[in-house]
């Protein structure tokens, strides 16, 4: 069951499996990765690294950095980025804190 959303998708679009966290999201292939991400319930993206704010899409044309996400192992801006079949996305890494632990 999807979570409850206040964005709306197109319906004639093909739908393509990604998962975010490791949860499997039906997603529309081809679609901004941000705009598909949030219409599916995903409520934030990463935390900030200082204070640990939950961060999401802001400005949504690649200028404010607040929807970082990591894809396969490579950590990019979702709202730079369409949706296609198999992406891993998961909240980026924070490497400052891997780094105390070592």
């Amino acid at each position: 069951m999807k979570p409850a959303s206040p964005f709306l998708e197109l319906e004639d679009a093909s739908r393509v499996v990604v998962t975010f966290d490791g949860v499997a999201l039906d997603l529309p292939e081809g679609a901004n990765l941000a705009a598909a991400l949030l219409a599916a319930g995903v409520d934030h993206f990463r935390r900030t690294p200082v204070s640990g704010a939950p961060r999401g899409p802001f400005c949504m044309m690649g200028a404010c950095f607040d929807c970082l996400v990591e894809i396969d192992g490579v950590v990019r801006q979702a709202c730079m980025i369409e949706v296609a079949e198999g992406m891993r996305v998961t909240k980026p890494h924070d490497m400052e804190a891997e780094d105390e632990q070592a």
